[in-house]
């Protein structure tokens, strides 16, 4: 009677999502990063408890296997505590791309810069135009397709948003053109900008010279609670 009774229960459950029609977030992180790829020559990505901890010699990210459109994308990162130059990020609706040096990642990006700068929470256009937000003087190559930008003006908060050696939540959303970027709860980002619509996710490791030079570091980036939800 008991089994009966859970199945008519597990039933009435997936009925009413279906009823409900709300789409549930995904966990992107499992013991065996099974939903990820490396498509560089480098870099190192292993589950320690429930987090993800990133390594690598160069600019790098771990990306997943499966395209997103429209979605929102909510995770923790935890930067280190070093001298050497760490940065990190989200990027979204990326794609490889074949360089001399082999395949990179090129995408969006949701910046993490423990930097003097503050750019945490700004949006970044990795292996094309830079940066879309905030606009840099020298690095920002605006085109057609950025349309607007409703928040265009850096202010004290967005640049205080990230915690440095604290644990920092991200949430993007992503629908059509329409781009936000929140962090610990402060939208720093919204933009309409039409150049990506599908792509990988990815997890970034600015890379370390220590590593490079020693084979040792203590620069890692850690991450947790990596869910995506699909909106179609």
């Amino acid at each position: 009677m008991k089994s009966v009774l859970s199945l008519i229960f597990s039933v009435a459950v997936l009925a009413g999502c279906a009823i409900n029609g709300k789409p549930q977030p995904k966990s992107l992180l499992d013991k065996d990063l099974s939903q990820f790829s490396n498509i560089y020559n480098y870099g190192t990505a292993k589950m320690v408890g429930d987090e993800l901890v990133l390594n690598s010699t160069g600019n790098w990210f771990f990306t997943t296997k499966k395209r997103y459109k429209n979605f929102i994308l909510t995770g923790e990162v935890l930067m280190p505590d070093v001298t050497e130059y760490s940065n990190s990020g989200f990027m979204f609706r990326g794609a490889p791309l074949d360089t001399k040096k082999g395949l990179v990642a090129a995408g969006y990006q949701a910046e993490v810069d423990p930097s003097p700068r503050k750019w945490s929470g700004g949006l970044y256009h990795q292996s094309g135009r830079q940066w879309l937000h905030p606009v840099h003087k020298t690095r920002s190559d605006l085109d057609a397709d950025f349309k607007k930008n409703f928040l265009p003006e850096w202010t004290s908060e967005m640049a205080n948003a990230y915690k440095h050696l604290e644990w920092n939540t991200y949430r993007i959303e992503c629908i059509d053109s329409d781009i936000k970027i929140y962090l610990n709860g402060v939208l720093t980002t919204h933009v309409l900008d039409s150049k990506l619509t599908e792509g990988f996710i990815g997890l970034q490791h600015h890379g370390s010279e220590k590593l490079r030079k020693t084979g040792k570091t203590d620069n890692v980036v850690r991450f947790r609670n990596v869910f995506v939800t699909e909106l179609d």
